[in-house]
């Protein structure tokens, strides 16, 4: 045998190995898409969440991307076609799309349940619920969870007729009815407890809703275990360094808990089934 084949191997295989490099280089940093339900415009959404994901990606090693949609059924439509590898999605997109197909809740957020608040303006003579009979109301979306799905499904519970008329987000209907467009709308408190003063202070809670259990952080059913439980960890740590607790600030977020796909079954029990029209349904200028 040639002494030299040896040699020659060795140098056939460091060539191969550094043509390689790039690509194992290029699989090891592979960016992550986190996608927010779009509750808020994008530049507001990335304002509040880039932050929780610089934190998140020093802490798991793993390299993310914010990312969101137009609007709520355009959210929708990217989840069902696993668009997202992690997304923070409503309780009902959950039950939806822990099915098919087949997101799994990873955490949310501590200490709270989701609940659902009807605004008027500050200068609005209605008291009650009951006086919204045969108004035109505006939410977010079909399918924003609390922000519409409850609130609609309790009026119609006490018989209250209401026209609704969806505006896209809830800023968008915080600003409606501050300009008094419409007599009243549908949001939470984390998104109205981060309108401007301006805003804010022109409008007022008429009512609010029960509680639920809050939206989910789920991953992609291709995730791997081992990027799954990196982000997990992450998440659960937040709270115990200092650009964590910034960053959950920055959101009105006490922290997160381990969350199990069970969790949400107080919102499976209301046994809604609206999406595929809610998928399909042009939301309003």
């Amino acid at each position: 045998m040639s002494p030299s084949l040896p040699a020659n191997r060795i140098v056939i295989s460091t060539v191969l190995l550094l043509l390689c490099l790039p690509v194992l280089v290029q699989a090891a940093q592979q960016t992550l898409r986190f996608g927010v339900v779009p509750q808020q415009s994008a530049h507001k959404l990335a304002q509040h969440w880039l932050p929780l994901l610089d934190a998140l990606e020093k802490h798991s090693g793993l390299k993310l991307q914010f990312e969101t949609a137009p609007n709520i059924p355009a959210f929708e439509e990217r989840l069902s076609q696993s668009e997202y590898d992690i997304a923070y999605m409503n309780p009902y997109h959950y039950t939806v799309f822990s099915r098919s197909p087949g997101y799994r809740a990873i955490a949310k957020a501590k200490y709270k349940r989701i609940k659902g608040i009807l605004v008027v303006h500050k200068d609005s003579p209605i008291q009650s619920i009951q006086e919204l009979n045969s108004k035109t109301l505006a939410f977010p979306a079909p399918a924003a969870f609390a922000a519409s799905v409850l609130i609609r499904a309790e009026l119609s519970r006490q018989g209250i007729q209401f026209e609704p008329n969806y505006v896209q987000t809830h800023d968008s209907v915080y600003l409606t009815v501050a300009r008094q467009l419409f007599p009243a709308g549908g949001g939470v408190m984390r998104t109205y407890r981060s309108m401007p003063d301006k805003i804010a202070s022109q409008i007022r809670i008429l009512w609010t809703t029960p509680g639920f259990t809050p939206h989910a952080i789920a991953v992609n059913p291709n995730m791997s275990p081992e990027k799954k439980n990196r982000i997990q960890q992450a998440l659960l740590e937040l709270d115990t360094f200092p650009e964590g607790k910034v960053a959950l600030n920055t959101l009105n977020i006490n922290g997160f808990d381990k969350a199990l796909n069970a969790d949400w079954d107080d919102v499976r029990a209301l046994n809604i089934d609206m999406l595929n029209s809610s998928v399909k349904e042009q939301t309003n200028p």
